[in-house]
């Protein structure tokens, strides 16, 4: 349960100088209060909690990173280092695709026994199966011990990319809570580039791909040391005492330990009367019975998923795994026949990704979640149609090839690649926001692997053209559906968003 951690901070100011909390009914001492609690913290107590969790998207891009190079290194026949090299396009689609059918199994997972372990607890199993996947997947001697692994690392990503928002929006101080969560897309995108990186490096080395996928195993023993060492989130704490899964004044001591852990022993005065907030804060739910599966395909609840889950499904069904995934192979076939000029070029293509995702998170809150929707998915049926003109009647013109990609990765980067994320976020109820973002990320995941696995054999049917004219023709569906559904949330408080759009 996870209906309160998104709660907007009450000191924000808008443009016109109204403080956004007042719709709170919050008074003003308290206001002070809080205020004054928020300046406390340091760099570090803010930056370790999230830090940690990050690592968990940061494993989730290298992961996309890395496959781009090794689908090269693990089909060649000198560079492979295997009997096995010799794999067929369903195979090379499971490979690619098997760490997000994982992530499916992770988030089905996520569903049921995220509020039973906690965030902390749930991103320390996270960290277990990247690491038992990375080192399965590094060391395969067959090609269905490789698929197992990449599940495995798969279930890990579920887990994080659940637990991992919901941790940092529990324990950053409030003034700053916005940026970190926006900074996690960032993360997955620098772990993309360090995967980019790493293939372009090892690609031309026998087992490459070994060495590629064996790089999760320490990134995952960081992640795993990292959160063991941090407390569990105050609010979660809290939560189990409301539910009555606790007795509550042990609880709450817990809690006040917890939050001084996180915040710094500066905090250590102000920490009782913060929980004791908290704990006011969510004693509504002593009334409210647990949201049911069927209650979120009813009313309000429904309308919610339909602008998130639409949005992520979108995110997905235009084409951006087999960008990722394939950027490698494509850049291959666009002229750069050695696999070593097709991974360095992979890399610039993370590097561009890593940019324009901090000018998203940078531009995000002035121009709004619209405008940069609109525009960048515009960008992007544009590249989508150049591609398939390229491979259908472009081909010997390879500057079409690489312009359309560079567009397409620019503009979904500033569009559906941060805020998809950040609008599921915002989007539900709070009391049933932390199933709702597991249905959101359910639908993400699934229409992820479903891709991913189906781009590769559609290929081998139907022509790349044809694939990528199929691809633009989606992104101009959900450009209609962003312009008649997906409503304006900037500078709206969450209950705002809950009272005005849905």
């Amino acid at each position: 349960m996870a209906s309160d951690v998104e709660r907007p901070p009450v000191s924000f100011r808008g443009k016109n100088g109204r403080d956004s909390g007042e719709s709170d009914g919050v008074q003003e001492p308290l206001l002070k209060n809080e205020i004054h609690e928020y300046e406390e913290f340091s760099v570090v107590s803010a930056i370790l909690p999230f830090l940690f969790p990050a690592f968990g998207g940061l494993l989730y891009g290298y992961d996309i990173g890395a496959t781009s190079s090794a689908t090269i290194s693990i089909q060649s026949e000198t560079l492979s280092g295997i009997s096995w090299y010799n794999l067929s396009s369903v195979d090379v689609g499971l490979i690619t695709s098997g760490s997000l059918y994982g992530a499916l199994i992770g988030s089905i997972l996520a569903f049921n026994i995220a509020d039973f372990l906690g965030r902390r607890r749930e991103l320390v199993l996270s960290s277990c199966m990247y690491l038992i996947g990375a080192l399965l997947t590094a060391l395969a001697p067959n090609f269905v011990l490789m698929v197992i692994g990449r599940l495995i690392y798969g279930i890990g990503i579920g887990l994080a990319m659940h637990a991992a928002p919901m941790y940092i929006a529990e324990t950053a101080p409030s003034q700053i809570r916005g940026q970190l969560i926006s900074l996690k897309e960032f993360f997955i995108v620098l772990g993309m580039l360090v995967g980019y990186i790493a293939g372009s490096l090892l690609v031309d080395t026998v087992s490459g791909w070994r060495y590629m996928y064996g790089i999760s195993f320490p990134l995952s023993l960081i992640m795993g040391i990292g959160m063991w060492w941090l407390p569990a989130s105050p609010r979660w704490i809290l939560l189990r005492a409301i539910q009555g899964k606790g007795e509550v004044q042990g609880l709450r001591e817990t809690a006040i330990t917890c939050l001084c852990r996180l915040r710094g022993e500066a905090i250590a005065d102000s920490a009782p009367q913060k929980v004791d907030e908290i704990l006011s804060e969510l004693s509504h739910l002593r009334e409210e019975e647990e949201a049911t599966f069927s209650e979120m395909f009813q009313g309000k609840c429904l309308k919610a998923l339909t602008i998130g889950g639409g949005l992520v499904l979108f995110q997905q069904i235009t084409g951006q795994p087999s960008v990722l995934y394939y950027a490698a192979t494509i850049f291959q076939s666009a002229g750069f026949s050695a696999a070593s000029d097709a991974t360095k070029v992979s890399t610039l293509l993370g590097l561009l990704k890593l940019i324009m995702t901090g000018v998203a998170v940078l531009v995000v809150d002035r121009l709004g979640r619209r405008p940069l929707l609109l525009g960048g998915v515009s960008g992007i049926v544009v590249s989508l149609f150049l591609l398939g003109s390229y491979y259908t009647y472009l081909d010997d013109i390879h500057a079409v090839a690489v312009v359309a990609l560079l567009v397409y990765v620019g503009c979904y980067q500033i569009s559906f690649g941060p805020i998809g994320w950040l609008m599921i976020s915002e989007i539900f109820p709070l009391r049933v926001r932390g199933r709702g973002l597991s249905i959101a990320v359910l639908v993400n995941f699934g229409a992820n692997a479903l891709v991913t696995f189906a781009f590769s054999p559609l290929k081998d049917l139907l022509g790349a053209g044809i694939v990528f004219f199929i691809f633009g023709g989606i992104a101009v569906l959900s450009l209609i559906f962003i312009y008649f559904i997906i409503p304006e949330t900037k500078g709206l408080t969450l209950e705002e968003i809950e009272a005005k759009l849905l």
